[in-house]
């Protein structure tokens, strides 16, 4: 299958910017946005992207779809695009890069392919791609991952990993686990220690003992609120990938539970672009959740 014509539901923080370094490779990019947002439509309109309009028309117009989106609607996503598959009789490829367990993977492996489609498992771990230092590694796996061999872009780094669906999914959830995991835990400590009243001497504590622990959960932690509705349902499906496994789910419920808190803050209903704007550092989130009334 020759790939020239890309669509990406839906170009969000990360969709657009990926949407963009695709465009840029050469590739015709499409989007479906009837329903989305006015800020889902200015990013794509700012990427260059042409508006399909209805997943429909997204799946009659692309070779492949690639699904970047909040991980609790992946299976949704998978689901629209299978219809419209059976209801057009395209033949196409799609990708789900979200963050979700590798049992989610299999079952929407299982949905494309009844309907007739190629499906690639895949993940992203690394920022998005819009400053030219920066360049996900995206992870992808399944007997159709070789059809990412196509895409070239020094931004964009696919890891072709195995034949096996599951396999990208699983190296998400784990990286995912100790990066988003440990932030809701630096999260949550530091807010109770603001409460507690011992801010200061556990960030002197902090500085002195794990400075390199410290200093990157601060880089980390100001982009955290305007995802963390986000991170629930990805939370949620870490839980579901250790529980397969025989192994606890709990400390991830525990996450999903803290993330949960944090989206239901002012911070947590900006935007990405308005908590980049706002210019805030790790410590002013943390006092502002903490002081939250």
């Amino acid at each position: 299958m020759k790939i020239l014509n890309v669509g990406v539901v839906s170009p969000g923080d990360m969709g657009q910017a990926i949407a963009g370094r695709l465009k840029e490779s050469g590739l015709n990019i499409h989007a479906a946005l009837d329903g989305r947002s006015e800020r889902t439509r200015s990013l794509a309109r700012a990427a260059g992207l042409n508006d399909c309009g209805s997943i429909e028309s997204l799946v009659a117009t692309c070779d492949l779809v690639i699904s970047v989106i909040n991980p609790g609607e992946a299976l949704n996503v998978a689901r629209q695009v299978a219809a419209a598959m059976t209801k057009t009789g395209r033949k196409i490829a799609f990708a789900d890069l979200n963050a979700v367990s590798p049992k989610t993977a299999r079952d929407t492996d299982a949905l494309i392919r009844e309907a007739g489609g190629l499906f690639i498992d895949g993940g992203i771990i690394g920022p998005p791609p819009r400053g030219e230092q920066d360049k996900p590694r995206i992870y992808v796996s399944g007997p159709d991952s070789y059809l990412f061999g196509q895409i070239s872009h020094p931004n964009l780094q696919f890891r072709v990993m195995s034949e096996r669906v599951g396999d990208a999914s699983g190296v998400k959830m784990c990286y995912a686990a100790m990066t988003k995991g440990t932030t809701a835990l630096a999260l949550e400590l530091l807010v109770a220690a603001r409460k507690l009243g011992v801010e200061e001497a556990l960030e002197k504590e902090l500085r002195d003992s794990r400075g390199d622990v410290f200093d990157w959960q601060m880089k980390n932690i100001p982009g955290v609120p305007a995802k963390a509705y986000r991170w629930v349902p990805e939370m949620e499906e870490i839980a579901k990938t250790f529980a397969e496994l025989g192994m606890t789910r709990r400390m991830f419920e525990g996450a999903a539970d803290m993330y949960d808190f944090i989206a239901s803050t002012p911070l947590g209903k900006e935007s990405p672009e308005q908590a980049r704007k706002a210019g805030r550092s790790g410590l002013d989130v943390t006092r502002a959740l903490a002081d939250r009334k």
